[in-house]
């Protein structure tokens, strides 16, 4: 048995004056709580309680625990209670990551609406595109686009992403519009990804996946800010329609090849423990769920 349950025991004990009694508060037998009490003693080195046959009494030493760990097992209670009641009632701080294109755009709506509705939790956001260790950092849960490939992770479909190809419309007038995936080899392609080489787009055709190289003009590591050097002209680009959706509507951006977009890139919510997640974890995963699958 832990020291903590010993003192508790202990305490029991002093406070009752009684080992039957004690025994009887805490559901066990006199005999359990004789030995508890002096394993206590052994480890300590002392004796705390004077015993006959019909008294208890504390020694210099038990008064002195008695004493000194009443703040200790007191902090454990209230903590005991607020750990439980956090997993009844949304509570507390959640830390969550979410790629820069996300984090741009609807998520900080979504979450001011969540924390309105649950005033109690407070949140961290970490925007990064990187691909973090969501165990060693602490985090509760992951908003990645595609698929997880940690497989000790658990994922939930949030919102299926339509990829779009578009440029400005001068910019097509001047290049020609492309037809299928193949043509866009001849274009200038405004690129997102961790490296500077080797950029491929990703297209469907007859339920396959079919890829394709293009000629990279300026590349970043966040899709955003290519937004306004296509609508520019500079050349076309290849993201989730939802970041572009405000410029397709002004006609700032035409896209195309929409037929040939995957229809397997979802936006996922991943988290680490299926059990005994807290009541704030529960609420946003519903949050989000509701939310983006209503949209």
């Amino acid at each position: 048995m832990d020291t903590l349950e010993l003192i508790r025991t202990f305490r029991e004990v002093a406070n009752r004056g009684s080992f039957s009694m004690a025994a009887k508060a805490l559901d066990v037998s006199k005999a359990n709580v004789s030995k508890y009490v002096a394993e206590l003693e052994t480890r300590l080195g002392v004796r705390l309680l004077n015993r006959s046959t019909r008294t208890v009494s504390l020694t210099d030493a038990g008064a002195l625990l008695l004493e000194r760990s009443a703040p200790l097992v007191e902090m454990i209670e209230l903590t005991r209670l607020e750990l439980q009641q956090r997993s009844k009632m949304p509570s507390g701080r959640l830390r969550l990551t979410a790629p820069q294109g996300l984090g741009h755009n609807e998520l900080p709506l979504l979450l001011g609406d969540f924390m309105a509705q649950y005033p109690d939790v407070t949140v961290s956001l970490d925007i990064s595109n990187e691909v973090l260790d969501m165990v060693n950092e602490g985090i509760d849960v992951a908003l990645r686009v595609g698929r997880i490939p940690d497989s000790s992770l658990i994922v939930k479909k949030l919102q299926q992403l339509p990829f779009i190809v578009c440029a400005s419309p001068g910019y097509w007038e001047q290049r020609g519009l492309p037809s299928h995936p193949d043509d866009l080899s001849d274009h200038e392609a405004l690129t997102f990804s961790n490296r500077d080489t080797a950029h491929e787009w990703r297209f469907e055709i007859d339920g396959a996946p079919y890829v394709v190289p293009v000629r990279s003009r300026v590349n970043t590591t966040d899709p955003v800010p290519l937004v306004g050097l296509a609508v520019q002209g500079l050349g076309m680009l290849c993201v989730p329609r939802n970041i572009v959706q405000a410029q397709l509507e002004s006609g700032a951006l035409q896209g195309v090849l929409e037929e040939f977009s995957p229809r397997d890139v979802w936006l996922y919510a991943a988290y680490t423990q299926r059990r005994h997640n807290s009541a704030a974890l529960k609420a946003l995963l519903a949050f989000l769920d509701a939310r983006w699958k209503k949209d």
